[in-house]
């Protein structure tokens, strides 16, 4: 670490929304060359108070400092202008555009575009994340377009350069190479304020940590010296218990709950992946886990196994009983739920009531319709029972699904498909953007299901969600898929060769 003044400080910020203070008179003071964490569950103000530094949001009250001089951005640009660049959690590029093009996009002013190519070349290479200008973002993975957002900001000569959640699409060794980059720009006087849910990385990344609930800073600490736990346990203000899984036992039927042999599809989705010759089965009690980073098939895969993408009737079989010709009613309707990655658009819509969503994926399981017409009663009563178990902040079951922070929607859309006494359980990244107490109640509800007799799917690219809860374990590459393996005994380093595409690995380990 080469810290040294004082970069930005922030005395007494205020933020409130109705029914709501986001932020509640927060200071703090980030110095030059370091990585600084912003820690908190979700809503704990995180998202508010970054926005006011970039200037997407205008503080009701209180000041920020940068360079020791008065700093209160009107717009992003106005940031940008003072050295403050950000890399945002859902990347802002265009799949039909190449590289250098999407970076132009987001400057001010961009050289001319062959000048502008040998400058992200340059920049690339320097921190180790090298791009090639003329390539299609579409074609581009996870983990590459990340490098893209990072380089376009690296382009500025940024003073502080904020990351929200940057690791949750990379694999191990991508993680490895951008605290690399990190840590040289920090070197080099950066200062990098870092927002994860992520804590062990917190402890190998981050200098100082603040600490946020329910929008004011109720602590600091030195990262590398608190456990994942303690800094767990300062966020949401109470001890967390480590999920438990039941014991094991025999349901007695030999017969596969959820069995696919042989699934190929071709991807509905633009820049998609195919999905190709994919055959596993999942027991009932059995929590299979997937690993990938996105992009490689997770979609498609979920797709496929919902009904929303139909195959031939015996690529996929649910208690032996071909069912790849079969829509999402009717596989609902047979005990199957499904939690897309997306939360806005396909989990849920955007415009509609939790209330309403709560209908959406619940009318057949919850029994919310009668001679055609909708219980609302019912229907209103389960929404409320979902945000009282899965602590939902919201004001109300009134309020549209996109108005609650991703953490909080992520909890909701988590509740609704756990809470319908599945036989079958398929869920895309189940604790994306949720903090560690969501993510730690979300994982034991994965748990009970399958302990109550479902076939459960976890599809996530967070290693701990599938370390945790998943008897056996594979990974999704370019739209295949490794064959499963126990758990139980792999190492972080397997995985991530797995997840990066060597597909021949488990010979060398069963052979």
């Amino acid at each position: 670490m080469t810290t040294g003044t004082e970069l930005l400080r922030i005395d007494g910020v205020t933020k409130a929304y109705p029914g709501v203070v986001a932020n509640d008179n927060v200071s703090f003071a980030i110095q030059t060359g370091e990585v600084h964490a912003l820690l908190g569950e979700n809503g704990a103000g995180k998202s508010t108070l970054v926005k006011m530094i970039y200037g997407l949001v205008k503080p009701d009250s209180g000041t920020m400092r940068l360079h020791g001089q008065p700093y209160a951005p009107s717009q992003p640009s106005a940031a940008r202008t003072a050295g403050v660049a950000m890399v945002f959690q859902h990347f802002s590029l265009f799949e039909a555009l190449n590289v250098a093009e999407n970076v132009a996009l987001g400057m001010e002013n961009p050289p001319p575009m062959r000048e502008l190519a040998a400058r992200i070349k340059s920049v690339s290479e320097e921190y180790g994340l090298p791009l090639d200008p003329a390539r299609m973002v579409g074609d581009l993975s996870a983990g590459e377009r990340q490098r893209v957002e990072i380089v376009r900001c690296l382009l500025q000569d940024p003073k502080l350069l904020i990351m929200d959640e940057p690791t949750s699409v990379l694999t191990p060794q991508e993680v490895d190479i951008l605290f690399k980059t990190l840590r040289q720009l920090a070197a080099e006087g950066t200062a990098i304020l870092y927002i994860s849910h992520k804590l062990e990385e917190i402890r190998a990344l981050c200098d100082e940590a603040t600490i946020l609930r329910r929008g004011k800073v109720v602590g600091t600490c030195t990262p590398r010296d608190v456990s994942a736990k303690e800094m767990a346990e300062l966020m949401v203000g109470a001890v967390l218990t480590p999920p438990a899984r039941a014991a094991s036992r025999d349901w007695g039927d030999a017969t596969p709950a959820l069995e696919v042999t042989g699934l190929s599809a071709p991807s509905p989705i633009p820049f998609g992946t195919s999905l190709k010759d994919i055959s596993f089965s999942v027991d009932r009690g059995e929590v299979l886990g997937i690993a990938g980073v996105a992009g490689n098939g997770q979609d498609e895969l979920l797709l496929a196994l919902s009904g929303e993408l139909r195959g031939a009737a015996g690529m996929v079989k649910h208690k032996g009983a071909p069912i790849g010709d079969t829509g999402p009613n009717a596989r609902r309707a047979m005990g199957f739920v499904a939690a897309p990655e997306d939360r806005l658009g396909h989990a849920a819509a955007p415009d509609m009531s939790l209330v309403e969503n709560a209908l959406l994926s619940g009318t057949i399981r919850k029994g919310l319709t009668r001679k055609g017409f909708i219980n609302w009663g019912a229907t209103k009563a389960w929404a409320a029972e979902i945000v009282a178990q899965y602590d939902v902040r919201t004001p109300g079951t009134w309020v549209a699904a996109r108005a609650l922070s991703g953490g909080n929607l992520q909890k909701f859309l988590m509740g609704r498909e756990l809470s319908q006494a599945p036989e079958v359980v398929i869920i895309n990244q189940p604790t994306w953007g949720v903090d560690a107490a969501a993510a730690a109640f979300i994982r034991q509800e994965i748990l009970n299901r399958a302990s109550d007799g479902a076939a459960v799917v976890v599809i996530s690219q967070d290693l701990d969600d599938l370390l945790v809860v998943s008897d056996r374990f594979a990974a999704l590459n370019e739209g295949r898929l490794t064959p499963p393996r126990p758990t139980k005994g792999l190492t972080v380093e397997e995985i991530g060769l797995m997840m990066g595409g060597a597909h021949g690995m488990e010979v060398a380990h069963n052979g």
